[in-house]
């Protein structure tokens, strides 16, 4: 059996906080999935720590889960890279929150094959373990460039590229007239695209409700983001 120290356990349990894992540029992910994802991606795996070999009892010390997974690895951050405007379909989140939002959007950019996800720098950081456990393994595939956003779509426009947003009082998706490149902007859960984005937006977009009455007020933000990105890639494929 293998002993960990207090230090090695603190050192682990500290990665949970974005103050650690930004000072020491090292994530965890758990379970066989996540780390058979890790160790098929081009991350540095620097440890690996199965509860078979470190028993029960520390394994439920290291994890961030309210059951302890049968492993868990400890990897190391990707490269930041600068926030620049290219050709293709982009997403860009404003002030999403929520860990499992981020880590939803993550496998749906994945999914539809987004070619890059930017985000504000108050967005969750997209190494939190619960936004690392919603992703399903696109954590290693679709990294998210945090940065100033109205900076960023003045970047598209000076390409030539137009800047999309979801707004409630937008015009119907399913008749809006888009290109197949550019930037899709998506808002906080709670206020949606603040006033400061909303100002270098192109064109103003909504997903039409059909319910008829009172009705919910809008869609969860990772829903959203698969309707309009299924629909860009309906038309445009």
């Amino acid at each position: 059996m293998v002993k960990l120290t207090s230090a090695e356990i603190k050192a682990i349990k500290a990665l949970g906080s974005k103050k650690f894992r930004d000072s020491e540029g090292l994530f965890v992910v758990e379970g066989e999935k996540l780390v058979s994802e890790a160790l098929a991606s081009g991350f540095k795996i620097e440890r690996i720590l199965k509860r078979d070999e470190i028993g029960e009892q520390q394994m439920a010390r290291i994890s961030a889960l309210d059951s302890p997974s049968p492993v868990l690895a400890v990897i190391r951050k990707a490269e930041p890279k600068p926030a620049v405007a290219a050709k293709g379909l982009y997403l860009a989140l404003d002030s999403v929150r929520d860990p499992g939002n981020l880590g939803t959007i993550m496998r749906i950019a994945d999914w539809f094959g987004i070619d890059g996800i930017f985000a504000s720098q108050d967005t969750v950081d997209q190494y939190n373990p619960k936004v690392v456990q919603a992703s399903m393994g696109a954590v290693f595939r679709k990294t998210v460039l945090y940065c100033d956003i109205p900076q960023l779509c003045e970047s598209f426009h000076a390409a030539g590229l137009p800047v999309y947003g979801t707004f409630l009082d937008g015009s119907d998706i399913y008749a809006a007239d888009f290109k197949p490149e550019g930037l899709i902007v998506m808002g906080s859960e709670s206020f949606g695209i603040s006033a400061a984005v909303g100002e270098h937006v192109d064109a103003r977009i909504k997903i039409p409700t059909y319910a008829e009455g009172p009705g919910a007020e809008s869609l969860n933000v990772a829903v959203a983001t698969a309707v309009t990105v299924a629909e860009f890639k309906r038309r445009t494929r």
